[in-house]
């Protein structure tokens, strides 16, 4: 049963609240879903929910919306003809017989007693799909993992790309830090006797590492012009040529390399974000089998199945509907069976399975939704039927917030290369625009200009109907779900009377 949050949480609220839901909606859906957790306390009085009479003067509330028919409920008790004939009979005679031509399923479980036949055979296709989605699950966690070292060293690539263009541009921490890095690096830091600081210790030339940390190259300066100015002797001069020659080269070739490693390394996480998503694609159909291999918990607690009978509970939820301009004629018709599976003999060449048999309850109720609440309610099922795949998603999200922006920015930036290459493409196949241009011009500007001239007239408003457009829009709005309701109205009652008559049941 769904709960009253769920309900709330996707539109179908009371009379009272739906003035609040528009002007939160609007805002945005998390102020709505925000507020209903500061009202947590009303949820019942918030959601639309529909209270019927189970029992003889016995009222619950049954999980579903309102509806704006009433709903109208069938018991089919018979151990001698299977549950599938009263499913598809109901179905085909609301599409058939009375032309409701789309069909959307949103519930399919079932529960079965453990030591039922019924419920080893799906134990057994339970655990095959178990361990294909165990196996692809551990490859993204492992990917996810992967990606927080490759976010990690785009980082550090960053951070190093940009001291090269800060040195380029002049500033002198950035152009220090770089010959910092190249003497630790390249030379070995003070533990080579070549390097600069290894020559200031062991040979003599003290001044060295301060010419050299205070001598800026650009990228276009020649080396030799900006030492020759300095007053030193020839022998230091030389020395420190060398050593700014080299550092130039190797800053000029490590950007150039850095640059095309990011590119490369960009590409990288690209095509694993990809394999997430594809991953995440492949389980789904899994998660979903599971799902409906997986015995439905909450109906084992029900006093209508018991452990040591040959029991087992279906619940089936389809909704048969039919577009009436901004409306849907909705019948969701909900079935509720108990039954008890029996194996029948079958001639060789067939499959021998069970045979359902037992007892079916049937409820027909009628909506008028428009398209964007029909899809709510398919939603809102698949929320509560996916709330495996609905974790998954929420823990690989919370990683991507744990990387930090930097891991969207560079997806972003990676599709945004594929992108203008595919734009480049077209650009190219593209014809070349003739220069002699457009041989009826004089006349198109001529008929322009008398659209400007006569322009202004269209915006005088002389008819008073329009005034009233929105009050308009309003009432026919009104009439159209009035239509929605009146579309299904006969197929519901008619197939409520002709079950009843087709299966012997008492019909007036």
């Amino acid at each position: 049963m769904v709960s009253a949050k769920l309900l709330a949480k996707y539109g179908f609220v009371s009379d009272k609240y739906k003035s609040v839901y528009k002007e939160k909606t609007e805002e945005s859906q998390e102020a709505w879903e925000e507020y209903l957790e500061d009202n947590e306390d009303k949820i019942e009085e918030i959601a639309d929910i529909e209270e019927l009479e189970v029992q003889k003067e016995s009222f619950a509330t049954t999980g579903f919306p309102t509806p704006d028919l009433p709903p109208l409920r069938i018991v089919h008790e018979s151990f001698s003809q299977s549950i599938e004939e009263a499913y598809y009979w109901v179905l085909k005679s609301l599409q058939t017989d009375f032309g409701l031509p789309h069909t959307k399923k949103t519930m399919d479980s079932f529960a079965a007693s453990e030591h039922s036949a019924f419920f080893g055979v799906a134990a057994q296709r339970l655990g095959i799909q178990q361990d294909k989605v165990s196996q692809f699950l551990a490859s993204v966690g492992k990917m996810l993992k992967d990606m927080f070292q490759i976010v990690r060293e785009l980082r550090i690539i960053d951070e190093r790309l940009e001291l090269y263009e800060e040195s380029r541009k002049g500033k002198e921490s950035a152009d220090v830090t770089l010959k910092g890095i190249w003497i630790d690096m390249v030379e070995g830091g003070a533990k080579n006797p070549a390097s600069v600081y290894g020559m200031a210790q062991q040979l003599g030339f003290a001044v060295l590492p301060d010419l050299f940390f205070s001598t800026h190259i650009g990228e276009n300066d020649d080396v030799d012009e900006a030492v020759d100015k300095m007053e030193f002797n020839d022998h230091l001069k030389r020395v420190l040529k060398r050593k700014l020659k080299s550092f130039v080269t190797w800053r000029k070739s490590t950007e150039k390399e850095l640059t095309s490693r990011r590119k490369f390394t960009i590409q990288y996480l690209y095509q694993h974000y990809n394999t997430i998503k594809l991953y995440m694609d492949w389980v789904r159909p899994y998660l979903r089998n599971i799902k409906k291999l997986s015995v439905d918990m909450n109906k084992l607690d029900s006093a209508d199945i018991v452990s040591a009978f040959e029991t087992s509970l279906v619940e089936i939820e389809t909704i048969v509907y039919k577009k009436i301009k901004d409306y849907n004629g909705c019948v969701l018709a909900h079935f509720y069976y108990r039954t008890k599976p029996s194996m029948s003999y079958q001639q060789e060449g067939f499959q021998r399975g069970p045979l359902h048999v037992g007892r079916a309850e049937i409820t027909l109720r009628g909506y008028s939704w428009s398209n964007e609440e029909l899809k709510n309610y398919i939603d809102m099922r698949r929320e509560e039927d996916f709330e495996i795949l609905g974790s998954l998603n929420e823990t690989i999200n919370k990683a991507m917030d744990e990387l930090g922006g930097d891991v969207r920015k560079y997806i972003e930036e990676a599709e945004n290369r594929v992108q203008n290459k595919g734009n480049k493409k077209e650009e190219e196949k593209k014809p070349q625009k003739s220069t002699l241009g457009n041989p009826l011009e004089p006349f198109v500007e001529l008929f322009k200009g008398f659209k400007d001239l006569f322009g202004p007239l269209k915006k005088v408003d002389l008819n008073p109907m329009k005034r009233s457009k929105e009050q308009f829009k309003k009432e026919l709005l009104k009439d159209n779900k009035k239509a929605a309701v009146g579309a299904i109205k006969t197929p519901m009652v008619k197939t409520y009377e002709n079950f009843k008559k087709a299966h012997g049941m008492l019909a007036w």
